[in-house]
């Protein structure tokens, strides 16, 4: 890849960045970029010696995979979302503002679930068998009996 340069106020700027550039100017390791990339988060060119190159766009992209996931949302859910938006352009207000409106209302039935969750937790004596007859927080009305004994997962 040949690194293309622009000019800005009398200056040259260089459209790539390189991998340390990249994790100082994101605020992240540069083990965290690595682990993106290989989970197709964010991508890299590679220049002719093999070193990573990375468009401006990803300093954007970073910013909001951090921020969905002090959301709470999973690297999937987060690649989902990425899958929407337009190759090596950097997300915009607008891209945004339709990403955090699709993960509302995830949040909030996850806002919901973890409110139940905190007013229930009194009656839940954890033993973690989750086929109690009456547990209030994953087994209500003992719905996870009907698949046999042992313990069962129930997500609602």
């Amino acid at each position: 890849m040949v690194e293309v340069k622009a000019q800005s106020a009398g200056r040259a700027v260089r459209r790539e960045l390189s991998v340390g550039e990249v994790a100082r100017r994101a605020g992240v390791a540069v083990s965290a970029l690595h682990f993106y990339e290989a989970e197709g988060l964010i991508r890299s060119q590679r220049t002719p010696s093999g070193h990573r190159r990375y468009g401006r766009d990803v300093l954007r992209r970073i910013a909001v995979i951090r921020v969905a996931q002090a959301a709470g949302l999973s690297l999937r859910e987060i690649e989902q979302a990425f899958a929407t938006l337009p190759e090596a352009r950097t997300p915009t207000a607008k891209d945004w503002a339709r990403l955090s409106a699709g993960w509302r209302d995830l949040l909030s039935e996850r806002i919901r679930q973890l409110t139940r969750l905190r007013d229930d937790l009194t009656g839940c004596i954890g033993c973690g068998c989750l086929s109690l007859d009456q547990c209030p927080l994953r087994n209500a009305a003992d719905r996870l009996g009907e698949d046999g004994a042992g313990a069962r997962l129930l997500v609602e």
